[in-house]
């Protein structure tokens, strides 16, 4: 199968002021885009073309794996973010990072912390195993916690190209805007779709 890049869930220009659109054209219509077209050339004429995205993210290696998985990260990171942002968590959400983290601040706190100081290229994850439990995962490059066993709630892109345009090196600013964007709702159906995994 021909993996295609999924449209956003929002218009290009719609995260402005915390992204711009050309910080967003370059990311997804650049970046984005081009992980889709390389996996499809390595994959083209394979036993790896039957595979889904997320099949291809947990069982490949190499060349196969770093595209698949920064396809799959970026379609998820995509949808992490709301135009208008929606409050907090609640529910088994919020008591989960309360219970894991000890409060919603200090949750803050603690993925801020682990998405600034993540050395070099990569994503800074929130993540679950098949209990519930929440945990952070700074993983490097296009690495993912599907590679781990565990279920991705919510991610923070801090490669470069996810921020450069509009902060250049100023990554703790980018970061902290992200707080006022995230799609709880999302994150919600996320957490509650991995303990059904």
């Amino acid at each position: 199968m021909k993996h295609e890049l999924p449209e956003l869930p929002y218009d290009l220009s719609a995260l402005d002021p915390f992204v711009s659109e050309e910080q967003m054209d370059y990311h997804y219509n650049k970046h984005h885009a081009a992980y889709f077209t390389k996996l499809n050339g390595l994959i083209d004429g394979k036993p790896e073309s039957e595979k889904s995205l997320k099949e291809l993210v947990i069982t490949s290696e190499g060349g196969i794996f770093n595209n698949a998985a920064q396809a799959w990260n970026h379609t998820f990171f995509w949808h992490c973010m709301t135009p208008s942002g929606n409050g907090g968590p609640k529910g088994d959400l919020k008591a989960a990072i309360e219970r894991d983290f000890g409060s919603i601040e200090g949750f803050k706190n603690q993925l801020s912390t682990t998405a600034a100081t993540l050395f070099g290229s990569g994503w800074a994850w929130l993540a679950a195993d098949k209990s519930g439990k929440l945990e952070l995962m700074p993983l490097s490059n296009a690495d993912t916690p599907l590679k781990h066993g565990k279920e991705p709630i919510m991610t923070l892109d801090v490669w470069e190209h996810a921020y450069y345009i509009d902060y250049r090196n100023r990554r703790p600013d980018f970061i902290e805007k992200f707080w006022d964007m995230i799609h709880w709702d999302f994150v919600e159906k996320s957490y509650k779709d991995a303990q059904c995994n």
